[in-house]
């Protein structure tokens, strides 16, 4: 697992791989389709679209006479439930951090009145 975190994050480090990403959640497209856009070969956009897939990200199907490139859903639910696994335990942490400040504040005399 923790392989196949390391690689989707490595991948999605890149700004047009987390482009291709955002635009593949639309819907799937060709590379032709995808590669449209920018100011780069398709021969680019079929690399970064490589990367994506060894991290399990995409993968291609042929569709008729084209091969469309899909989002694997899977796995970014994988890395959002990482994400939110470890953004719980800092919650949980910054929750007891602020529960132990107000049993301070609460246990410290009032400012100008000596107890």
């Amino acid at each position: 697992m923790t392989d196949q975190l390391d690689a989707a994050f490595a991948a999605l480090s890149d700004p047009t791989r987390r482009d291709l990403v955002a635009r593949l959640a639309i819907g799937d497209a060709t590379v032709g389709e995808l590669a449209a856009p920018y100011d780069m070969t398709i021969q680019a956009i079929s690399k970064h679209l490589n990367v994506l897939a060894a991290a399990g990200l995409v993968t291609k199907r042929p569709q008729a006479q084209r091969r469309l490139v899909h989002l694997e859903a899977d796995a970014l639910r994988r890395l959002t439930d990482w994400v939110e696994h470890y953004a719980g335990l800092a919650e949980q942490r910054y929750s007891r951090l602020e529960n132990v400040l107000a049993s301070l504040a609460e246990a410290a005399p009032e400012e100008g009145n000596p107890s």
